[in-house]
């Protein structure tokens, strides 16, 4: 297992770094080094599997645990103060894997997307992802615990096969939903478009595939510009063309991304504004890395 892990890393690596060079998509933001802005406090949060930014709460992530925890997830702010923990009613935790934020059947109001995608074992006929209107936070209060939803529960089928999948996206501008594949050399993105019914079963499109495999977490940008998925040993960003559909984005150049070593680090997501990205990784009280963003200056095109 061990040779494996080190010759797909080798592989991602030739593979990233050929992909750079590749066309002329111009880079829109560089990243400073990541600094450390906090550490989770609680213990109820043992293994972050999943992390988005709010929208609506300003300085609060939502995060939530692998498999073996309720369904629930969790409001932490930047400094890794738990502020809530919010049981969602009708939903249930197989393997859920990361978190997103989108849009829903109420355009006044922003979704939860939670992710029980996971599949070590590609065994699973179906998976789900539930959505739920995001709660109002008040940072100032004392902890909060209550139960929200009832969740909509989105089944989704691959149409080749089982697979095993850490990455949630929610394309901001128009709700699609994004489910990427871990356990493939090159991973799978899959796709269904908002306006699908959640009445029964739906069917995924195969829509693109990664340069590298691996992938544990993805966000796309609040304005829905870019694209970043993380990897074991990587991370990358991706450039959505003008007027084009997410998923086209993995047609064009990727560029790599800067990441901290966590001990089992899958968690990633863009801050609020879209300005920098969040990291954070698996184990009782994780540390939360921030990596701000720069605009890059058109003389200066990487």
């Amino acid at each position: 297992m061990r040779k494996w892990r080190i010759s797909v890393y080798v592989v991602t690596t030739l593979l990233t770094t050929a992909s750079c060079s590749s066309d002329s998509v111009t880079r829109p933001l560089n990243f400073f080094p990541g600094k450390q802005v906090g550490t989770v406090q609680t213990m109820l949060i043992a293994e972050a599997s999943g992390i988005v930014a709010s929208r609506k709460n300003p300085g609060v992530l939502w995060v939530h645990n692998d498999s073996g925890d309720a369904a629930r997830v969790y409001a932490i702010n930047f400094e890794g103060k738990l502020l809530g923990i919010y049981r969602i009613k009708e939903a249930h935790c197989h393997d859920w894997e990361d978190i997103a934020i989108g849009p829903g059947p109420d355009s006044q109001r922003d979704y939860l997307y939670v992710g029980d995608i996971g599949d070590n074992r590609a065994r699973r006929s179906s998976i789900t992802v539930y959505r739920v209107p995001e709660p109002k936070i008040n940072p100032n209060h004392i902890l909060v615990e209550m139960e929200i939803g009832p969740a909509d529960s989105i089944d989704l089928v691959y149409p080749d096969g089982s697979k095993d999948a850490e990455t949630l996206m929610v394309d901001p501008l128009n709700g699609d939903i994004y489910v990427i594949t871990k356990r493939e050399l090159f991973c799978r993105v899959y796709r269904i478009p908002c306006s699908q019914s959640i009445k029964k079963p739906i069917v995924m499109d195969l829509v693109a595939s990664l340069p590298w495999g691996l992938a544990v977490g993805g966000d796309v940008s609040p304005d829905g510009k870019l694209v970043i998925i993380r990897g074991l040993f990587n991370a990358s960003m991706w450039v959505r063309p003008k007027g084009e559909q997410l998923w086209q984005a993995f047609r064009t150049k990727h560029f790599r991304l800067e990441l901290v070593q966590e001990p089992q680090g899958e968690g990633i997501c863009f801050d609020a504004e879209g300005h920098g990205y969040f990291t954070i990784g698996e184990m009782l009280h994780p540390p939360i890395y921030y990596f701000a963003g720069s605009i890059v200056s058109k003389k200066r095109d990487s």
